[in-house]
């Protein structure tokens, strides 16, 4: 006997429907999983055969044929136990065979019948917004929530196999899972942190400021304690509002790499990543024999926080550099070749001397010279290029320290941060790759960041008193740009050349 059910996997950040067929012969018993599965898929036959027995129901001592179709792209994880199971229940005839590709399946099977979660619901149920004849996906409790924010089709949650049975024989059994999407969203839109509890940086907060308003890179330099990891995780609660599409984006990549929080079905704030220095290539770009994301997926639409930045490897963050050009990361296996999204800010920090302690008042320096020059250059001139705004941070004062005095909360800053990014949306409204600022590119900064010949002479004797570098120009006319947005200014003026100046500590030939 044959049967077929609905199942689906992901590929990427994308899913695609597989059809499990499932064909009984009067043979030699054997269970056969054929369609390119992985490991987790082909000892789903031990799972499958034990929750069948113990939820009462019987196991055939026939030859049992499982086909994965389509059977060309591999197969893995141990969501297809659900539907495996019932396939098998339908081929020899304990449950009516013509319900079950009326519905999509997905669960792991415990040898008890109960059904696990498994990563990857939300786009699995994304998938099938325009699949016709299909009445539902029936999925395991815990994904419920998750499905059902997918907002495509019915979600029905199940918590064993008997309980799926009972359902396709009687649908009335299983409610349907219904959700609030804005209402899950507003209440999961919410920071924990605050810009209000940094003491003292006026100047450090600023130059966030600027980098949040223009969707600017930005790097740190500054002794230990003085504050680098503090400012860079309270970034995202000053980034411009996360909307619910770009939330249900970066959802789908945090469950494809199985890293969705299991009381969350939705990632309304803005991602802040801050993976160690000891991370590979595969953990920082993505990888693995069928990839997955990698730390700058997970950072799309948010922060990615690089501290101690010259402790990396350097062949490690120059790969930074073809994800931080192009938004995404192509990973190329022999299997497959995936496109993961990765528009993120890069925040880097690190300290001016391999001591931490260059030019710390309270701290002596023994680093000599050529050490100091010998730590900076870790950091590539590419990479350098790629980072618009580069910050001092000094260590804080004890007077601001004991200062009673609350700092600027970040929904105050957010507001400006708003507004200055609504003043790009209008700007660029006829571009297609530009939204901020920062996307410009040399034609594009000619073309809409003209600057009066006052700002000319101050910009040309930064450059030759202060030997800043030619790659400082374009960034610092960039940067201009975005101080003048959070100014309301449709001009660029001097004062705010001479603050974008300010932000490139690192061209100075004499910086130290």
């Amino acid at each position: 006997m044959l049967s077929k059910v609905i199942s689906s996997s992901t590929l990427g950040v994308e899913a695609y429907t597989v059809e499990v067929e499932s064909d009984i012969q009067q043979q030699l018993p054997a269970f056969v999983t054929v369609g390119l599965p992985d490991g987790a898929v082909r000892e789903s036959k031990e799972r499958v055969t034990a929750a069948i027995k113990n939820s009462d129901f019987l196991f055939p001592a026939k030859r049992v044929t499982i086909n994965l179709a389509p059977a060309d792209i591999r197969k893995e994880g141990s969501g297809f136990d659900l539907p495996i199971a019932v396939g098998i229940l339908s081929a020899t005839g304990q449950i009516l065979r013509d319900r079950c590709d009326e519905f999509v399946m997905l669960g792991e099977l415990s040898l008890d019948g109960t059904l696990r979660p498994i990563p990857g619901i939300l786009p699995m149920a994304l998938s099938f917004k325009n699949n016709n004849g299909i009445k539902g996906i029936l999925v395991p409790q815990e994904n419920a929530k998750e499905a059902a924010m997918a907002n495509t089709i019915p979600v029905f949650p199940v918590k064993s196999l008997k309980d799926a049975v009972h359902f396709l024989e009687d649908e009335s059994t299983i409610n349907q899972f219904i959700i609030d999407i804005k209402s899950v969203f507003d209440e999961a839109h919410r920071y924990h942190i605050d810009f209000a509890d940094v003491k003292g940086q006026e100047s450090a907060k600023r130059a966030l400021e600027v980098a949040a308003a223009g969707g600017h890179n930005i790097i740190m330099i500054g002794p230990p304690g003085s504050g680098k990891t503090m400012l860079a995780r309270r970034m995202p609660t000053i980034l411009p509002d996360l909307s619910i599409e770009e939330a249900l984006e970066t959802t789908k990549i945090h469950s494809v790499a199985g890293r969705l929080p299991a009381d969350s079905a939705l990632i309304a704030t803005r991602p802040f990543r801050s993976p160690h220095h000891s991370i590979s290539y595969a953990g920082l770009i993505g990888g693995g024999t069928i990839p997955k994301p990698g730390e700058v997926s997970l950072a799309h639409h948010g922060v990615l926080f690089l501290d101690e930045l010259p402790e990396f490897k350097k062949d490690i963050l120059e790969m930074l550099r073809q994800p931080m050009e192009d938004n995404e990361v192509t990973i190329s296996r022999a299997l497959t070749t995936l496109t993961y999204p990765a528009g993120f800010m890069l925040i880097s920090a690190m300290n001016p001397c391999p001591c931490g302690y260059y030019g710390d008042p309270n701290h002596e320096c023994n680093c000599s010279t050529a050490e100091i020059q010998r730590y900076m250059s870790k950091i590539s001139g590419p990479l350098m290029d790629r980072i618009d705004i580069h910050i001092t941070v000094p260590a804080v004062k004890f007077k601001e320290l004991s200062s009673e005095t609350k700092g600027e909360k970040s929904e105050d800053i957010v507001k400006r941060v708003n507004a200055a990014r609504q003043m790009q949306i209008e700007r660029f409204r006829n571009e297609e790759k530009i939204f901020c600022n920062a996307h410009m590119e040399s034609q594009d900064i000619r073309n809409f960041c003209r600057i009066d010949s006052s700002s000319q002479s101050l910009l040309a004797m930064a450059i030759s008193k202060q030997g800043l570098s030619a790659r400082a120009y374009d960034r610092i006319i960039k940067v201009a740009r975005t101080i003048a947005d959070l100014a309301g200014s449709q001009q660029i003026e001097m004062g705010h050349i001479a603050e974008a100046i300010h932000y490139r500590t690192l061209d100075r030939k004499r910086w130290l």
